[in-house]
């Protein structure tokens, strides 16, 4: 992945190239990508990114890309998580690590506009929207 650029529509990060989740990296993409955001914005999309990117490496099999990125024209903004394990969906709640974790996906249903689960022949996808806050650069 190469540096961020102002006004960016999309961002792609192969996780496969990380041995842990590259948050700060990611975080540093969103803050340039979404500069004309309200900044509470912002910060839920670092939010849920942190906590997909992170479930995907500690509940999926093999990470696979991250994604972000702004439909044009849109006042949505989408983020995309893949990984290689279609064989366990998530469920709120839910850890295989015991009791004291299993919130991350609550966060993610009360910060999310909408969010869900794509079972593909390779694994999955989770994504989840925010309402974006901007107006597209022309």
């Amino acid at each position: 992945m190469t540096g961020p650029e102002p006004y960016r529509t999309r961002i792609d990060v192969d996780l496969r190239r990380h041995g842990t989740p590259p948050l700060a990296e990611l975080r540093a993409h969103i803050r340039v990508m979404l500069a004309a955001e309200d900044p509470e914005c912002v910060e839920d999309v670092e939010l849920l990114t942190t906590e997909l990117v992170t479930n995907a490496y500690d509940h999926g099999v093999r990470p696979l890309f991250a994604r972000l990125w702004r439909p044009d024209h849109s006042k949505v903004i989408r983020l995309e998580v893949d990984d290689s394990d279609s064989s366990h969906l998530p469920v709120i709640g839910v850890s295989r690590f015991g009791s004291n974790r299993g919130r991350g996906l609550v966060m993610v249903d009360q910060l999310a506009q909408r969010w869900g689960s794509k079972v593909r022949t390779w694994g999955k996808t989770i994504w989840a929207e925010v309402a974006s806050t901007a107006v597209t650069p022309a």
